[in-house]
């Protein structure tokens, strides 16, 4: 009998790990008899941008403050790119970078020289340091206002002047705490594409705070939703969005008696006799749509315009925190 040839091993399939950036556990912390996290959790991947949403008061500075070693938790854990925020605190600070709502640059000194004390700070050489500002100046596109002191700018050339200032020491990981704050949204756009380009260029990782829920909606790879110390809500912007079932059938008329013989057809309509605007709660599907135009038909009662809309994060954010989750 011919021998039977040994089947070659197949090489076990890689496991692929996803490498986390920012872990915690369990993080509390109080101010006296006020407790302002009950107990926060957070798992994000490297090379990605992490939205924390929360109203005044939910947390999210205080997690910002505990991740980037400025204040203790009482309790949990956290590590941030592979150090633990307490045992490794000067661990953290060399692999972190932090803007935070206020912008910190000097306004005496002009934007080089502001660079130039930030490269001393991070111990770069001297040749280092200024071919690592003058970088910088040209990404964000701050060459011409170098020399000019930073009492002179605008709000968005500051908030630009202080991310470039936090990237001087080139971190893994940047926390962005409010970062568009009193910016105009032109200023706001540009900020967002020089945080887009951090992630897509240098792999870098974001921890963003806002309350701008149409930036969390732009930036986000992942969103979290803080409220009363909680994590109550974590996913992508769609997923948290199908939290919020349905969405609105708009339809405009072009006077108050079209509109009252319209809102009279659909039960849970809400009519708003100003804007002479008829909200139609629906599934936002075809068949919805078409039922509406159909019954619209039949009543002949036309309209103006219509427009589908389905639950964006401000529907998430007002159901999921304060009297909304009530």
């Amino acid at each position: 009998m011919a021998a039977v040839p040994a089947v070659p091993a197949v090489p076990a399939a890689p496991v692929i790990s996803v490498i986390s950036a920012i872990s915690a556990t369990g993080l509390t912390k109080s101010y006296a008899d006020k407790a302002v996290l009950k107990g926060v959790d957070l798992e994000i991947p490297a090379g990605s941008v992490f939205a924390l949403l929360g109203p005044n008061g939910a947390g999210k500075t205080t997690t910002v403050q505990i991740l980037s070693t400025l204040i203790p938790a009482d309790g949990g854990t956290a590590r941030v790119a592979g150090h633990d925020v307490e045992r490794s605190a000067a661990g953290v600070r060399k692999a972190i970078g932090v803007t935070g709502q206020f912008s910190a640059v000097d306004n005496l000194l002009t934007a080089e020289e502001n660079l130039l004390l930030m490269a001393d700070l991070n111990h770069l050489r001297r040749r280092e340091g200024r071919r690592r500002a003058e970088e910088l100046m040209r990404r964000f596109d701050l060459t011409e206002a170098s020399r000019q002191a930073v009492a002179t700018f605008s709000g968005g050339m500051r908030r630009k002047l202080d991310l470039a200032m936090t990237l001087v020491g080139d971190p893994e990981v940047i926390f962005l705490d409010e970062p568009t704050t009193g910016l105009d949204p032109r200023s706001r756009r540009t900020m967002w594409e020089i945080i887009r380009s951090l992630v897509a260029d240098q792999g870098v990782t974001i921890f963003l705070t806002t309350q701008y829920l149409e930036e969390a909606d732009q930036l986000a790879d992942r969103i979290a939703v803080l409220d009363g110390g909680r994590i109550v809500a974590e996913g992508t912007a769609e997923e948290l969005k199908r939290i919020v079932p349905g969405g609105w059938i708009r339809l405009r008329f072009a006077d108050t008696a079209r509109l009252a013989t319209a809102a009279a057809l659909f039960e849970h309509a809400k009519a708003d006799t100003e804007a002479l605007r008829l909200d139609i709660p629906g599934d936002n599907s075809v068949l919805t749509v078409k039922a509406v135009l159909d019954a619209l038909d039949n009543a002949s009662v036309p309209a103006e315009s219509l427009v589908v809309e389905t639950a964006d994060l401000d529907d998430v954010f007002l159901q999921l925190t304060g009297e909304g989750a009530r």
